[in-house]
């Protein structure tokens, strides 16, 4: 236990900036990809134009190269500095985006179409019958998959390491099995897995209460 409890300063900025840049990550990914799955169901033609070539480009771009582009592509543009931290937030959010656009966009095509059509009769616009009729029955159906993408967000955080983000990925190189920072790396990485493994059984549980809170509200 000496890899925990000798590096516990170690361990709580790793596991603080996981979370970090999950919840950052996820904020971001939840607000763009409903914006991106209504542009895509969109009856005005660029906008179902301009989601598609998003969802497209970026989602068939490895997540690697989109932290290539944020870390090392940002600076050189001229625009304000951000550390890497709020840069690995900036990429793993616009990245998982795509997957939640996908994601609702499957769950929007489930509504029937009849409830859309009897919105619009009443003169709803397009962004009401979506926030008002559409969405909320959507994401009823589209909780599993949905969840999945998140956890997929939360494992995809270890990326960040490779970008000077000091996430629990990281740790790996810090922890030398020294008298300063007790432990060897297979053992952090051992230790590393078992809260990756804790934290995605808490998201599992945050599914199934979602699941059964929406179906008893069906």
């Amino acid at each position: 236990m000496d890899v925990i409890f000798g590096n516990l300063d170690l361990w709580g900025e790793a596991i603080g900036n996981t979370l970090i840049v999950f919840l950052g990550g996820g904020v971001i990914a939840l607000v763009l990809g409903i914006i991106v799955g209504a542009m895509r169901v969109s009856p005005v033609p660029i906008a179902r134009g301009v989601g598609t070539l998003y969802v497209n480009t970026v989602r068939n771009t490895p997540l690697t190269l989109v932290f290539f582009f944020f870390v090392f592509g940002y600076p050189q543009l001229g625009l304000p500095k951000l550390s890497n931290l709020v840069l690995g937030i900036l990429a793993i959010g616009i990245y998982t985006a795509t997957y939640v656009a996908e994601v609702l966009r499957a769950g929007i095509n489930t509504v029937p179409v009849g409830q859309a059509e009897a919105a619009r009769a009443i003169g709803l616009p397009f962004g009401q019958v979506m926030t008002l009729v559409i969405l909320p029955q959507a994401f009823r159906s589209v909780v599993p998959p949905m969840m999945s993408v998140f956890i997929a967000l939360l494992k995809n955080t270890t990326v960040a390491a490779g970008f000077s983000v000091a996430e629990l990925a990281a740790l790996r190189s810090t922890v030398n099995d020294s008298a300063d920072r007790p432990g060897n790396p297979m053992e952090v990485l051992l230790w590393v897995a078992v809260v990756f493994v804790a934290l995605v059984m808490l998201l599992s549980w945050l599914q199934r209460h979602l699941e059964n809170r929406w179906r008893i509200a069906r």
